[in-house]
């Protein structure tokens, strides 16, 4: 399948102000894209773009006094399939675990492991022949049923400790309280976020936002869970891993702004628009 993705972001700065985006699709999608993917800003300014120690592609700009706005409108090929679902992945002992994979074990800004390790122990080790791939997906069921969603309850600043307290959150709360029981239970688990439309699930659908989950290290290899949604999805597009959302957020200013527009697309595109598109974005 084909998909449409895109933003369009609106900045208000009292004054140059530097800032760092992480707003294009994940360096394992670039061989995927049919059309460029640029930050287009107005008023044009300079782009430099980078890639951190995560593989995320990012940008750093020079924000101008009074208003930026930045979009983008590309498309990309994906393969229509529903995430990976394998129920036999088995838990990684820690003493086995690759280099890489340990820095997903400790706790970060948003996932206090301090904090809810007891928590995590009491809820998810009493039952031994649970485990793996069966351990996270209890860790999921719990979230999805214990925390109610809503984008009322969206706060920036809300971490996993508090999102267990308060029983609220977004989809970036759901997927930190899931990462932090993870690490509690010595299982690796970074968080992610990118595009995730409606495609495969009957309307009423809810406001388009970057999506977040988290990959879990199973077995050998990095999956995919979703414990906002728990169930497995069409037409994820990746944009960034990290930590947690500290290190993926879409905007990182070094001085005062406010965010004034936001808006979000994502949709699967149909071979009658397909050609159209490609020729008015090359």
């Amino acid at each position: 399948m084909k998909i449409r993705i895109g933003y369009e972001l609106e900045f208000h700065c009292p004054k140059p102000t530097p800032m760092i985006l992480t707003l294009n699709v994940h360096s394992t999608r670039i061989a995927d894209l049919i059309t460029p993917d640029r930050v287009v800003t107005d008023p044009p300014i300079p782009v430099e773009a980078f890639f951190d120690h995560h593989g995320n592609q990012r940008a750093r700009i020079i924000a101008p006094g009074g208003k930026l706005r930045i979009t983008n409108d590309t498309c990309l090929h994906d393969s229509g399939l529903p995430d990976t679902v394998n129920p036999q992945a088995r838990q990684t002992a820690v003493e086995q675990l690759p280099n890489e994979a340990l820095q997903f074990l400790s706790g970060s800004r948003y996932c206090e492991t301090d904090l809810l390790s007891g928590i995590a122990w009491q809820l998810f080790d009493n039952d031994p022949s649970i485990t793996g791939w069966s351990r996270v997906q209890a860790i999921c069921d719990y979230v999805y049923q214990h925390i109610e969603f809503g984008y009322g309850h969206a706060r920036v600043t809300r971490t996993a400790w508090e999102v267990w307290q308060e029983r609220q959150g977004v989809c970036r709360d759901f997927a930190h309280l899931a990462i932090a029981f993870c690490r509690c239970m010595n299982i690796p688990a970074r968080y992610c976020t990118g595009y995730l439309g409606d495609m495969g699930i009957p309307p009423p659908h809810g406001e388009m936002d970057f999506a977040a989950w988290f990959e879990a290290y199973l077995d050998g290899r990095w999956y995919i869970f979703d414990p906002r949604n728990n169930m497995p999805r069409i037409g994820r597009i990746l944009v960034a891993r990290g930590r947690d959302a500290t290190d993926v957020a879409i905007s990182t200013a070094f001085g005062a702004n406010t965010l004034t527009a936001f808006k979000i697309r994502t949709d699967e595109i149909l071979e009658t628009e397909y050609s159209p598109m490609l020729r008015s974005a090359l």
